[in-house]
C-alpha cells in the first residue's frame, strides 16, 4: 500500500496550521505522517519540511500521495504550482488537493492538472511573445531595447561613490528617491562596494 504523506504550511509564524488540519479531518483522511511548516512560500525559498515529504514518499517505494489543504500550498503561482504537480506526477507521487478537489490519481484529477500546466505555459508564452514585441518596437524607434535606467550615468555614479565615502545609506535613499538595493547595485557597477 502506498504512503500518504500531509504537507501543511503558512506564510507566517502569527498564522496557524490549524485550519488545515480541521480540513483534513473532515475529509477523513489519516495520513501515514504529516510535514508541516511556517515559513514563506515565495519564489527561491527553501522548502524543508515539502522537501522532507517528497523524500519520505519516494522511500516508501511505490510514490505514494501527498494531500495539501490548498493547492496554493505547493507554490506562489499558477507556473509553480503547476510545475510542481508535473514534478510529482512523472516521479509517481500523487497529488490530492482537499479545497480545490484536484486528485492526480484519477483521470480527471490529471486532466484538471494538465489544463492548469497548459495554462501556466500559455501564461508564460504569452509574456515572452509581449516582452519580444516590445524590444523590437523599442528597437525600431532607435531606442534601447530594454528598460532604460531611471537615472543619469552621472547620478548613478555620484551616488555610488557618496557611498564609497561614507554616507549613510538612509541618506543616499532619501536624497535620491532609491531603494536599499539600488545604492548597493550602484556602489558595485562602480567598483565602490565596501568591503569588510
Amino acid at each position: 500500500m502506498s504512503r500518504v504523506a500531509f504537507y501543511a504550511r503558512v506564510s507566517t509564524k502569527g498564522q496557524s496550521l490549524d485550519q488545515q488540519r480541521d480540513a483534513l479531518a473532515a475529509a477523513r483522511i489519516t495520513p501515514d505522517r504529516e510535514f508541516a511548516e511556517k515559513l514563506s512560500g515565495k519564489a527561491g525559498v527553501e522548502r524543508p519540511e515539502y522537501t522532507a515529504a517528497v523524500d519520505w514518499l519516494h522511500e516508501g517505494g511505490e510514490g505514494g500521495v501527498l494531500v495539501v489543504a490548498a493547492i496554493d500550498r505547493l507554490g506562489r503561482s499558477v507556473a509553480e504550482v503547476a510545475t510542481t504537480i508535473a514534478e510529482l506526477t512523472a516521479a509517481g507521487i500523487a497529488v490530492r488537493s482537499l479545497r480545490d478537489g484536484v486528485d492526480t490519481s484519477t483521470s480527471a484529477g490529471r486532466l484538471v492538472a494538465n489544463v492548469m500546466i497548459s495554462l501556466a505555459e500559455y501564461e508564460l508564452e504569452v509574456g515572452r511573445e509581449r516582452r519580444a514585441a516590445s524590444r523590437a518596437a523599442r528597437k525600431a524607434r532607435g531606442l534601447n531595447p530594454t528598460r532604460p535606467h531611471k537615472m543619469s550615468p552621472t547620478a548613478r555614479r555620484e551616488i555610488a561613490e557618496r557611498y564609497r565615502d561614507g554616507e549613510p545609506l538612509q541618506h543616499l535613499m532619501a536624497a535620491y528617491g532609491v531603494g536599499r538595493s539600488t545604492v548597493i547595485r550602484y556602489a558595485r557597477e562602480h567598483g565602490c562596494l565596501k568591503t569588510a
